[in-house]
């Protein structure tokens, strides 16, 4: 199972802040077991959500210099209300600090200007090959693969496609 959590990125300043959304929809393979009575997106997921929203920053700011930019640690996680089929989560990740290895970030996911949920998140960031040379072929399929999935999330009408 395989879960995009954003469906497109609406803002990006590079280096500075990214704004996703994520249309949550009553199809999402997950909420036929997450209360089926009641279907939310699991608090975990919107945390994912931010967490992915916050990489799609660090990876266009570096020209996808990594194939691996992961959640590494989440801090002061607030839960407001629910999030339920039918509403759209606004993702919001501000960067507050960036070195070779790891990126540190203020995240929020907000419906209709309500924060909903938010977070300090420290990504990491690296290459397979890094440590092992010979999966450095691996680094590239990934890296191709990012660039095409963003390509479909980013739509800059300013720069035009």
């Amino acid at each position: 199972m395989h879960f995009s959590l954003i469906d497109k990125i609406d803002v990006l300043e590079p280096h500075k802040r990214i704004v996703a959304t994520k249309s949550l929809s009553l199809a999402e393979e997950y909420l036929q077991d997450h209360f089926p009575e009641f279907p939310v997106m699991p608090g975990v997921l919107m945390v994912e959500a931010m967490a992915e929203t916050a990489a799609w920053l660090v990876r266009q700011g570096e020209d996808f210099a990594h194939s691996m930019v992961l959640l590494k640690e989440v801090k002061n996680v607030k839960f407001g209300q629910f999030l339920q089929p039918g509403q759209t989560l606004t993702l919001t990740a501000t960067l507050v600090s960036e070195d070779e290895s790891t990126a540190v970030f203020k995240t929020d996911g907000s419906i209709e200007g309500q924060q909903r949920v938010r977070a300090q998140m420290v990504l990491t960031k690296y290459n397979l090959g890094d440590k092992n040379p010979g999966r450095a072929c691996t680094d590239r399929d990934v890296i191709d693969q990012l660039r095409k999935k963003f390509k479909i999330l980013w739509r800059d009408t300013k720069v035009g496609d």
